[in-house]
């Protein structure tokens, strides 16, 4: 079981017990956080935006750290100009404690499985058939001699 989720603009792969390192929450170090579903995948995929109402995400954070240094050098040549900066990003380390889906196949009780709509092919064999016209008894009788 996994998900998909969106924090700080960008999108994480999150199964429980993960720990990843993410932009700065607002949160303090031990509170917990929810973070927003994308995608939900266990024995079914849930895509659509009612099923992932459903889906809860919580990660505790653990500490707020900064990344490694990137040098940044600016130089166009023929003009003696170069200029080196640095950056550090402010990031949170997090560990995804729940990932739960209110709509699992258990919690819905026994008898009261889905209806799945018909596949492709049998739809498409259905409107064929349904609109060719249906052959005349004696046109049936004239093709065999």
């Amino acid at each position: 079981m996994y998900a998909i989720v969106k924090t700080g603009g960008k999108q994480y792969r999150v199964e429980r017990g993960q720990r990843l390192l993410v932009e700065r929450l607002a949160a303090a170090e031990g509170a917990s956080v929810a973070l927003e579903p994308l995608l939900y995948r266990s024995d079914e995929a849930v895509l659509d935006k009612a099923g992932l109402e459903k889906v809860k995400v919580t990660a505790k954070v653990l500490a707020h750290v900064r990344g490694e240094k990137l040098r940044v050098f600016k130089f166009k040549p023929k003009r003696g100009y170069r200029r080196r900066t640095g950056h550090r990003q402010d990031l949170t380390q997090i560990e995804v404690v729940e990932i739960a889906h209110s709509g699992t196949a258990s919690s819905r009780g026994k008898g009261q499985a889905e209806t799945a709509p018909a596949p492709a092919a049998e739809r498409k064999t259905a409107k064929v058939a349904a609109a060719r016209p249906a052959a005349k008894p004696e046109e049936v009788a004239s093709d065999g001699s």
